[in-house]
């Protein structure tokens, strides 16, 4: 556990975010490595049909993650407030819905994912294997939501580092059984999509062990769990907000990759490459979100308000210093990344394209990612939530489908940037209104004031003393 309402802001950002970021890139290293792998082993119409069922797994996930967000934000106002038994309750509540979500999510998943690849007309020559890497997928999802809900449950108390040990070693174990089913065992790809699954589930399983030893107070069980409605609304204000606003921009991605499919295998294997890679360049403004959520979390429980303008602004200032670094790495290099995934040219000049665009706005997509995960922290979702889905589906789409039919698949990417541009405007606007510092779910916590005692107080306790 850790507290953010002392110390260094600067410091204790540095200090939360990194781990997280470290443990994300490994977990992103499971869809890195598994591209890279298929789309040399296989080919490049197998790295599309992973491409192609991204958006579908992320559609049904989406809503269960925005709740963890929720939980995890709730579950660090708590912890500043220094109230023990609300924290147990929320994290009872969290593992009681979460697993239920999950399964509700595998049979959904198990039961439409064809009929969502023919609607966003996937090519023929990839649906097939898109169809197998989703179905394996769907059936280990209860991994995936329940290390999402331990690791949240961490965040909200402060400890980012713990999850990123189980991590290494599960993204360790995903190469070894990628290599082992794809290049030894001959399984294509559902071999890469099993190796996946078995990694996520060892990740969960650790970290639900080490939650267990560790912390008597949140000691998983069988039974005996306490739901807690009143908490379960608190979070939902939170965490369904952000769950909906994540199932639209998941609605907007796979909107996007129906118009991506329509330029044919090159295009969907480009669009795939350059996303893994976009994900590890967003990274660092993602996981400074997450954090100063939970920083602003725990100092609006603290009732410290100065402390959550000072490590805005030193979010801002991080975010925008390593934004700039990856646009130079991704800009300058981006022919030998996308190379990586697949040599076939055409697939190389598509997907160089779009980091060459895209790549000059990460940091506007930093300042907005920062920006509205101060608001959550502060319990605020429902404008980020309004904002994001504005920028998709008002700009982001329309523009990339019309610039599309212009400029081709050049045009779909520039509506990206676009997008981000217009949510960057909005949501430094709300937030200079500063309507969002009235919303805390909880209240501040306020430290007695002890005074000393009188000369006749203090004689009597010495008397009593003996």
């Amino acid at each position: 556990m850790k507290d953010l309402t002392t110390g260094n802001e600067g410091r204790l950002l540095w200090d939360f975010t990194v781990p997280m970021l470290i443990g994300n890139v490994f977990q992103q290293s499971y869809n890195l490595v598994d591209s890279i792998i298929v789309g040399r082993v296989i080919g490049k119409s197998a790295l599309a049909a992973v491409g192609a069922s991204f958006p579908i797994i992320f559609l049904l996930v989406s809503l269960i993650i925005g709740a963890t967000m929720g939980f995890s934000i709730l579950i660090s106002q708590f912890f500043g407030a220094k109230d023990t038994g609300s924290v147990r309750r929320a994290v009872d509540t969290a593992y009681v819905f979460l697993f239920s979500a999950s399964l509700l999510a595998t049979a959904a998943g198990l039961a439409f994912s064809g009929s969502i690849l023919a609607l966003l007309n996937t090519p023929a020559d990839i649906f097939p294997q898109a169809l197998v890497f989703l179905r394996v997928t769907f059936g280990g999802l209860v991994f995936l939501f329940g290390f999402n809900c331990v690791s949240a449950v961490l965040r909200g108390l402060g400890d980012s580092k713990t999850p990123l040990y189980f991590l290494v070693f599960s993204t360790l174990l995903n190469i070894l059984l990628v290599i082992i089913f794809v290049k030894v065992l001959r399984w294509g790809i559902a071999g890469s999509a099993w190796a996946t699954v078995a990694a996520q589930g060892v990740s969960f399983l650790l970290a639900a062990a080490y939650l267990d030893r560790t912390n008597p107070m949140l000691r998983f069980r069988f039974r005996g769990f306490e739901f807690d409605r009143v908490i379960f609304r608190k979070s939902m204000s939170i965490g369904l907000p952000s769950g909906v606003q994540q199932m639209l921009v998941a609605a907007g991605m796979m909107a996007l990759t129906r118009i991506v499919n329509g330029f044919g295998t090159d295009a969907v294997a480009a669009y795939t490459a350059a996303g893994r890679i976009d994900t590890f360049a967003v990274m660092p403004a993602m996981n400074l979100s997450a954090a100063i959520s939970t920083f602003v979390g725990q100092n609006i429980g603290a009732g410290k308000m100065e402390r959550v303008k000072k490590g805005f602004k030193t979010a801002l200032y991080i975010s925008g210093a390593t934004s700039l670094l990856t646009t130079l790495a991704v800009v300058v290099f981006g022919w030998r990344l996308i190379s990586m995934f697949n040599p076939d040219p055409a697939v190389v000049s598509i997907g160089a394209r779009y980091l060459l665009i895209v790549g000059g706005f990460y940091a506007v997509f930093s300042c907005m990612f920062v920006i509205n995960g101060a608001l959550r922290g502060a319990g605020d979702a429902f404008v980020p939530m309004i904002i994001t889905v504005l920028s998709l589906w008002v700009i982001r789409l329309p523009v990339s489908s019309f610039l599309s039919g212009r400029i081709g698949t050049d045009g779909i990417w520039w509506g990206v940037p676009i997008a981000w541009c217009a949510g960057l405007a909005l949501a430094a606007g709300y937030y200079s209104t500063g309507r969002w510092k009235r919303l805390s779910l909880v209240k501040p916590r306020v430290e007695p004031v002890v005074l000393p005692p009188s000369e006749e107080e203090e004689a009597e306790w010495n008397v009593s003393a003996f």
